[in-house]
Formats: C-alpha cells, structure tokens, sequence
C-alpha cells in the first residue's frame, strides 16, 4: 500500500477560500483505495461548520516548541472519515480560533510554521508514516524544510519524500529572518541566498521549493511562465534552476458536483445533446431574476471572480461601454478591491437593463450564471490554472480568454475555417484586442448559430474531471516512489 498525506491550509468541505481547497477535497478521493492511502491533514479552524467539527474524533495530543518565540504549545490531533478518506486536524485555539482561515500575515506565519512542525511531530504518534507528503502552498512550505533537517535525525522520517504545489506564486509566506529563525528553530545556516533567505528576508514558500523532492503547479503553461521575470515574482532563477524536478498538472473538476443534467440549482436541466432545446431557458429565468431585459436574443457575458488586479479588470473597465452594446448583458458576481466592486455597481445603475452587479460570493447564484450566460469572460494578467473556465464548459458557456497559464492549456481558440476550438481567446494584455475577440464572438453567436452551437457542443464533451488529473499525479507518485508501472 503505498501512503502519501496531503498537509494544506484548507479543504473542501471543511473550510475554502480558493481553489487550493477544492484540489485537496477533491483529488484524495480520485485514487484507487486498493494501491493508495491518501489522507489529508489540515489546521482545526473553529470556523469549520460544527455539522463536521462535531464528529471529529480525538486521536492524541502532545505539547511542542518550534522556536525560542514558541518554546511550548499544546497540539491536539483530531481525525474524520468522510468518502474513504481520513482527514486529521491540528487542535491549537489559540491559532485556530477564527472567524477566518487568514488574516493578519505576520500571525499567519507563524500559525503555519508551528502547523508545518506539528504535521511531521504527530506521525509517529498516530502510527502513519506517509512514503511522500505532498504540500500544498506557502503555508506548508516548511514542512519540506522540517523533513529534510531537524527531523532527519529521526529514522521514523529516513527515506520520507516531499512535493511542493503552487497554487499561486503570488503569495509566499515573508517575513524578517530574526523573526523566522524565533518561530522555527531553524539556525542562521538555513537563511542563505541558497536556502530561506529571499531580498534579506525569509520565504516560506520558497524554503519548501529548495527542499521539496519535486515541484508541481497547476498547469503547463504555468510552469513554464514562472521560470521568467514577468510571472516569476522573485522566483524565477530558483525554479529554473529546478526545471528538470517539475511539471504543470491542470486541475480538475468535480463532474458529479457540476452536472448541468442533474444540478438541483438551475431553473431547467440539460445535456450536450438537449441545450440548444433548453439551455436558454435557464437565462429567461435568470434575466428576470436579475431585473434584466427578458430576451432570448439578448448575448449574455458571465463573470464570476475575485474583483482584483490579477483578474483583468482594467481591460473591461477601459472598454466596458462598448462591451454592454444594445445586444449585450454583463452579469458580474464576486467581491475584491474597492474600485473594482464600484466599477460594476456604476455601470449596473447606469445601464440596469443589461449589467447586473452581484457584490457578494454566492455559489447558489454562481450556477445559474453558469448555465445562463452565452460566454464567460476571463481575460486574467495571470491565471495559475483557473477553474471558472472549466466549469463553464460543463454548463455549456463559452470561455472568452487572454492566452495565460491554465486558460491557454485548456481552451482552445475557434478556427471557423477548420471548425475546431472550443472558446475564444487573445495573447496580449491588451483592452483592444480583448474586445476585438468579444465583437467577433459576437459575431458568431448572431450570424453563425450552427457554429456557436458546434463550440458549445465541443466544450461539453472536453473531460476535464479529476480522472484525468489524478493519473498524472499517480504516475508522478509513483516515479518518486520508484514504482515502475
């Protein structure tokens, strides 16, 4: 049986504020049971729903110091099983007491270090000795570190393997080396250029990519952007440096979750052989909901996103006006920066017949949008893999997207000559080439129906559950482990 324990700061059902936690919730699952052992270990966050916390079961508990800032804490271990899965959370109130898994970054670092600590000090007391641990962004980016240092001394740990994916390179866990060396223990040996030490100052995320037995990220194209300056944020020398020990894996979906055929939450379902029976009935309804024009004809562009800088927001904001023509719809759902989440309000008070600006994260809402709209709009500066693009295709909405990391993976642009491609797409960050792109989408939704329907179809038909996912990462596991299959 071969054991690997995923360690992340979140996971879905328990606790998500991105994509992180729907990876960790989903991809244990995907293994067979009859080769695998995968269990999950995440933080036990007093926000996590009491429906789950309720039947957490004690398993043990320990007292452990990290550094001189942290010289004697308590660590309880708690257990679930849900699905086949075990799931162990790390019991501290006086971290993982909140309302929210984040907050104030320099308490955030150093709940993640002792977290990172705490993780590889309980195996042994819970008798499980993983092959590999696979961590999952910054907040477990010591955990690597631990293993391959103070804990080596411990023959329990001998031969133990470790995997680092970055979910988003942006966010990396930084804080000064006095700081760091208090709340790990770690000596000043590590704080090297070659090692922790990043600009003078210290780097989580950057300590499990020089320690880690392998990297991955969420898509190819990703991969291969985060070895160069633009898209590598400081990182780039390092993980070119490591470019023979990594590889893109695109995330997936649930597709028993995102089943427009049976999804309770939409006004009608349908399939890739009834939408363009029933599909548009879905947006008559929604329309209505919004207080939007009810017209069938209407091109309804969907957005569901954090309203940041990252997005491409400025793109729509630069041309908004002539997106939301006489033909058009926009309807926006997320929240984010300030100026972005009164861009959209300005424009659905200027143009409330057709802009809907939906302030809030609502997943109910959410899936409306997905089975209502015509396209989905994500024109990101970067987009490590993005999963509002597959999800679109699983509703049978067509992704219009800048050519970045994950979306350049998955969609492929229309070639009306050929007829193949199942989005719409454009390369440089530019405001004008995205509306180019927008007007020509346009252009085949009105005048060619027959091919609009073909990419639609295309779209629906792509697999991209978590099977496909799940093989590459168990061939990768594998190779680590020095299986050969």
């Amino acid at each position: 049986m071969k054991r690997i324990l995923f360690a992340a700061s979140e996971c879905v059902p328990f606790i998500k504020t991105g994509g992180l936690a729907d990876v960790c919730g989903a991809l244990p699952k995907m293994f067979n049971k009859e080769e695998w052992d995968v269990r999950v270990v995440i933080p036990n966050y007093s926000c996590i729903p009491d429906q789950y916390r309720n039947q957490f079961e004690y398993v043990t508990h320990f007292y452990m110091g990290t550094g001189s800032y942290v010289p004697y804490k308590y660590v309880g271990v708690l257990k679930y099983e849900m699905d086949g899965i075990t799931y162990y959370f790390i019991d501290n109130e006086e971290y993982f007491d909140c309302f929210l898994p984040y907050g104030n970054i320099r308490n955030d670092i150093e709940k993640f270090c002792f977290f990172d600590k705490a993780v590889l000090s309980m195996l042994p007391l819970i008798g499980f000795q993983p092959h590999l641990i696979h961590c999952h962004d910054w907040q477990t980016g010591f955990i690597p570190v631990y293993l391959k240092t103070e804990f080596q001394g411990d023959m329990f740990f001998w031969g133990m393997q470790s995997i680092m994916t970055i979910h988003n390179l942006k966010f990396q866990g930084i804080w000064d080396v006095k700081t760091m060396m208090g709340l790990t223990g770690f000596p000043k040996s590590l704080f090297t250029p070659d090692k922790l030490e990043f600009k003078k100052d210290a780097n989580m995320l950057k300590g499990g990519l020089v320690y880690a037995d392998y990297i991955t990220t969420v898509s190819d194209t990703y991969a291969q952007e985060i070895q160069t300056p633009y898209y590598g944020e400081g990182l780039d020398g390092l993980l070119s440096a490591r470019h023979f020990d990594m590889q893109g894996i695109v995330n997936g979906i649930d597709y028993d979750l995102y089943d427009p055929a049976t999804d309770p939450k939409l006004f009608v379902n349908y399939d890739a052989d009834s939408f363009r029976r029933k599909k548009f009935q879905n947006k008559l309804k929604l329309q209505e909901m919004l207080g939007l024009d009810v017209d069938k004809h209407q091109y309804m562009i969907g957005l569901v996103s954090r309203l940041t800088d990252q997005k491409g927001l400025d793109l729509i904001d630069y041309c908004f006006e002539q997106i939301v023509d006489d033909f058009t719809q926009f309807v926006v759902i997320g929240t984010g920066e300030e100026k972005y989440e009164n861009m959209f309000k300005y424009y659905a008070w200027k143009y409330g017949n057709r802009v809907s600006a939906n302030i809030c994260y609502n997943a109910d809402l959410a899936q409306k949008l997905y089975a209502s709209a015509d396209a989905f709009l994500m024109p990101s500066r970067f987009e490590p893999c993005g999963l509002t693009q597959l999800m679109a295709f699983r509703y049978g909405t067509v992704p219009i997207v800048r050519e970045t990391g994950g979306l350049k993976d998955t969609v492929q642009p229309f070639n009306e000559f050929d007829n193949t491609g199942t989005g719409f797409s454009f390369t440089d960050y530019n405001a004008d080439d995205m509306l180019h792109v927008i007007n020509y989408s346009k252009q085949i939704f009105f005048d060619k129906k027959a091919q609009w329907n073909k990419i639609v179809e295309r779209g629906m038909k792509t697999d991209f559950s978590w099977k496909v996912s799940a093989s590459r990462y168990e061939g990768l596991y594998n190779y680590l482990l020095g299986v050969t299959v």
